[in-house]
């Protein structure tokens, strides 16, 4: 499916259900027939204001998804800027990208805007577009790979992100896989991952609209989330209950906190029916501990480069432990260890030529494949411990074990170069110390001699309260997590190590 036939399935949707709810955010209902009329007209007013190459500044909501919408219609490539990104790395992203025009929701300048003049108000939405000074005379650099349509920007270790590029057929051809996946009779999906995260646009919006269903997409800070690492959780337990969705797209802190919810004695809606979870890696004990709470709980994996999801668990196809099967169409390789996908290849990153039109994307991740072709990951490969006894250790595995518990809420294992792991360990709330190293104890004993935690230090304040240490969807910046935490992780290597007669 193409992006013409994408934006020509909603069409016909409009026709065959037109006061069908297409869109929700909790103020403004948008029926499938609003919805077209929104998009064709914001359409003709990026045409008629000559935008070429266009960044998108907003809160969830409705008017993101027109706007969204609208560009691929008009086939103008669009870079959504994410929300938790500092003013360095926007002003990163829409310099390298080249972009002339601005939408945004406020007609006031602010960091995103700056340099950029206001031009008009885009009818029907709460968004207004502007645009660079003076663009029309100045040549846009050749920086995208033909056939852009949509450019991500990686969150990952560094301060200047990757621009991911992709073209809307893509995105479109993965929708489609998804929901043909996961058919879903009258799909309501609730949206809690920002839009311009890759997962929740694609997985969670086209493939939701596609299938005729409803997207509900509220402003975060409705939602109890503040930042890319915060969330209330009775703001968010309070959405789950007022909007009553059939399907949810979760990062694994936010699967902690529903577990954690469940055994304070909430119940989830009973009409939800399909939670992926995805973002990091998470221990099968937790989802098999979220499945008690009656929460439908799926494992996937994915990355921006492969037009977001790569594999998943659902109903008909769900082996614990593992991040479920490929995606029809995408082909998985274990080579050296390390997985390698292709299928439906990314275009390639902004303003480096020589990653356009590659075939096979090196994932960077460990992993195996089983007897039925199920996907096993074990860890990033830049991630690696290699202690002083040579011993090669993926931090996530025992990072896995010990968030399995709530008493566990964010941990970080280290060890490299070392002769014993150590970690930094914040505890799940009400956890005292001598529960946390009762907790530690259980895991070192399921774990081998060299991966197990020998010592541990609390730091004063969260992960959640550093928002330069997590990315959106709550990996570990672990390069930055040793520089912020340096001395303490210095102190805990000298301390002395018990031996075993």
């Amino acid at each position: 499916m193409s992006a013409p036939e994408m934006i020509a399935q909603l069409s016909r949707l409009a026709q065959s259900q037109p006061e069908k709810l297409a869109l929700y955010d909790g103020q403004q209902p948008m029926t499938y027939r609003q919805l077209m009329a929104a998009v064709t007209s914001t359409a003709a007013q990026l045409e008629e204001h000559n935008a070429r190459r266009i960044a998108l500044s907003a809160e969830n909501g409705v008017d993101w998804l027109v706007a969204d919408l609208a560009c691929q219609y008009a086939d103008k490539p669009l870079l959504p800027l994410p929300p938790f990104f500092s003013g360095e790395q926007i002003h990163h992203a829409i310099s390298e990208v080249g972009i002339d025009s601005l939408i945004a929701t406020s007609e006031s300048p602010s960091p995103v805007n700056g340099g950029f003049d206001f031009v008009t108000t885009l009818a029907g939405t709460r968004l207004t577009l502007w645009q660079r000074r003076g663009y029309c005379t100045i040549e846009q650099p050749d920086v995208l790979p033909p056939g852009t349509g949509k450019i991500t920007y990686t969150s990952g270790s560094t301060g200047k992100p990757k621009g991911v590029c992709l073209s809307n057929s893509q995105l479109a051809a993965q929708a489609v896989r998804l929901s043909d996946l996961i058919p879903m009779q009258d799909r309501r999906h609730l949206c809690l991952l920002p839009l311009s995260v890759l997962l929740e646009n694609v997985a969670g919006v086209y493939s939701t609209l596609l299938s005729g269903g409803t997207v509900l997409a509220p402003d975060l800070s409705s939602l109890g989330e503040t930042g890319s690492s915060s969330l209330r959780g009775n703001s968010f337990l309070a959405a789950l209950d007022q909007f009553r969705p059939h399907s949810l797209i979760l990062i694994p802190e936010m699967l902690r906190a529903l577990v954690n919810a469940c055994e304070k004695g909430w119940q989830p809606p009973s009409c939800l029916t399909f939670i992926a979870v995805g973002g990091s890696m998470v221990d099968d004990s937790l989802i098999q501990c979220a499945r008690t709470h009656g929460l439908p709980v799926y494992q996937g994996y994915g990355l921006s480069e492969c037009a977001s999801v790569v594999s998943l668990n659902t109903p008909t196809a769900n082996h614990p432990g593992s991040v479920g099967k490929p995606l029809p169409g995408l082909h998985v390789l274990i080579v050296q260890g390390e997985v390698v996908v292709a299928g439906n290849p990314f275009l390639g990153y902004v303003d480096q030529p020589d990653s356009w039109g590659h075939l096979m994307i090196r994932t960077g991740d460990l992993g195996w494949l089983d007897e039925s072709h199920y996907l096993h990951l074990t860890g990033r490969k830049k991630n690696l411990i290699i202690n002083s006894f040579g011993r090669n250790i993926s931090p996530e595995w025992v990072e896995g074990k010990l968030m399995a518990s709530p008493a566990v809420a964010e941990c970080v294992v280290l060890g490299d170069g070392h002769p014993h792991l150590c970690a930094l360990i914040w505890p799940g709330p009400g956890t005292n110390n001598g529960e946390l190293q009762g907790w530690i104890d259980q895991c070192n004993g399921d774990l081998p001699d060299y991966a197990r935690i020998h010592h541990w230090h609390v730091p004063d304040k969260p992960l959640s309260a550093h928002p330069d240490l997590l990315t959106a969807t709550g990996k570990l910046r672990r390069e930055a997590v040793a520089n912020t935490f340096a001395a303490e992780i210095a102190a805990l290597y000298e301390l002395p190590l018990e031996i075993t007669p």
